[in-house]
């Protein structure tokens, strides 16, 4: 089971390089951090990258595309990233093939508030998922297994009154397979890891704020002092 614990420290886990995942809360030009967080990651995926902000009023503003970090961003579009917090995605693809819309991390807006999903990993029963919420009214964007989540996250609601920390634990413990995941919201960044603990995801700190890596190395290019790792079937959030 999924649930909210108290940050303390674990030991290191083997790395896997199937698509990385780099999100910053707190720090200033948070987009930029993540550029040079997902450029250190870009041995974890070639095929496409993105990066998704949240400005100081709020807003979420995304570029993506196919290609390597160097090849999607330039200044002209890293300057249109605005606020202290963003995550990132290089894609390796593993399921739901290629293709600009496969590309993540994945926005999504609605009536209870804008959220970004970057997803590093393979969820077994993502067919099964897809389909059932198919049967019940889904529309889906792309082919891949990451976007099952988001759904999950809407679906499953029993009580829209609760925050979406309880969305996000009842989605999970839906997916089977080896997942992290961080998942942005205006206010916070909430960083995920499956309960077997097969997918890395590791805790920074930078100055006043926070960043999230699928790998260590990436702390130590923009200046981050390592934490801990997110413990298997946790969920920490980083506001």
């Amino acid at each position: 089971m999924h649930k909210e614990s108290i940050m303390q420290p674990i030991c290191d886990r083997e790395l896997h390089e199937e698509c990385g995942v780099f999100g910053v809360v707190g720090v200033p030009d948070a987009a930029n951090l993540t550029y040079y967080g997902l450029h250190s990651l870009q041995h974890r995926g070639q095929e496409g990258c993105g990066i998704v902000s949240v400005s100081k009023e709020g807003a979420m503003r995304r570029v993506r595309g196919e290609g390597l970090v160097t090849e999607v961003f330039n200044e002209a579009k890293l300057s249109t990233l605005t606020g202290d917090m963003a995550i990132g995605h290089v894609r390796y693809s593993t399921a739901g093939g290629g293709g600009t819309e496969n590309i993540q991390p994945f926005l999504f807006h609605h009536n209870t508030g804008d959220f970004a999903l970057a997803h590093n990993g393979n969820i077994v029963n993502a067919d099964l998922l897809r389909n059932y919420l198919e049967n019940k009214g889904s529309l889906f964007q792309s082919t891949s297994d990451s976007e099952v989540f988001a759904h999950l996250i809407k679906k499953e609601v029993r009580n829209h009154n609760r925050p979406r920390i309880y969305s996000i634990i009842e989605a999970l413990n839906m997916l089977e397979g080896a997942f992290a995941f961080l998942v942005m919201t205006a206010n916070r960044i909430y960083a995920c890891r499956d309960k077997h603990g097969l997918r890395p995801l590791s805790i920074g700190k930078l100055g006043d704020g926070y960043v999230v890596s699928s790998e260590t190395c990436a702390f130590e290019v923009v200046g981050a002092e390592f934490v801990r790792d997110v413990e298997p079937g946790e969920i920490v959030t980083i506001d």
